[in-house]
């Protein structure tokens, strides 16, 4: 893994109007389709739903990356992978929380990040139906539409407000952890997908957590939260990357984040 003073990060920084673009087009592409009578959903493979928003709005980004930055390579959740032995490796879910789409609630989203040699190194959190955009990017603070916003310090585990998307995510192998840790904090929440990541990141709840995510569900959500004050990485404590275990935790700040994973690991 690549070290901090390694990082080109006037390039990235370079790059954020870029990422704010890709951020429209996905953004107009799935405000098309929202709560509309109309749409169709298709299970997939793996039976997760998909829709026809979800394909414009990932093929709205990928026109714009191959006008743009045609040496990058990219990950998406729709469209596969290409490049990604590039330094550059775009990573795209183009509705995160898909079936909170379907349903007509406000609180999916759509998340962008860039990756520098597999590290989360730029993050869009987007979520249009809700109105509200995180933005992360080394060297500058997490911004919530535009304005810088910073994670909270609830002082004790016990205080602390927790959301993870669903319990059904936890196997019988995980769940003991994520019941020990419950227990241990002062409320948990449930049905936010992504959102509640912009909610550690703006300091209105302290924990969000889940298990076997994929690369394109959680690397935005490292800069937004990190440039916050916040602290992601799996559930090892190893840091968040396209190699990770996908069990993803993050946490306010380092305390909280540490006394989390100790929860979960059943101390």
């Amino acid at each position: 893994m690549s070290t901090v003073t390694d990082l080109p990060t006037a390039e990235i920084q370079a790059l954020l109007p870029l990422a704010t673009r890709l951020a429209d087009a996905a953004r107009e592409a799935t405000m098309a389709h929202f709560r509309s009578p109309a749409l169709a959903v298709e299970t997939k493979g793996d039976l997760s739903p998909v829709t026809v928003a979800d394909r414009a709005s990932e093929a709205a980004m990928r026109a714009l990356l191959a006008e743009h930055c045609p040496d990058h390579g990219i990950l998406g959740e729709e469209e596969g992978a290409s490049g990604l032995d590039r330094d550059f490796v775009w990573v795209l879910d183009p509705i995160d929380g898909t079936r909170s789409y379907v349903t007509g609630s406000p609180l999916w989203g759509t998340l962008i990040a860039l990756s520098w040699r597999g590290r989360p190194v730029l993050g869009v959190l987007d979520t249009p139906a809700a109105g509200e955009r995180w933005i992360g990017c080394v060297g500058q603070p997490t911004t919530r539409n535009g304005t810088p916003c910073r994670t909270r310090d609830p002082g004790d585990l016990s205080r602390a407000l927790l959301y993870t998307s669903t319990p059904d995510l936890f196997t019988d192998v995980d769940r003991p952890g994520f019941e020990a840790l419950s227990a241990r904090v002062a409320d948990r929440r449930f049905c936010a997908d992504c959102f509640a990541y912009g909610m550690v990141a703006s300091g209105w709840v302290d924990i969000a957590l889940d298990p076997g995510m994929k690369p394109y569900d959680y690397m935005a959500l490292v800069p937004v939260i990190e440039g916050a004050g916040g602290v992601v990485t799996d559930s090892t404590g190893a840091p968040a990357s396209l190699t990770c275990n996908g069990w993803i935790v993050s946490a306010g700040t380092p305390a909280i984040h540490a006394a989390a994973l100790e929860a979960l690991a059943g101390g």
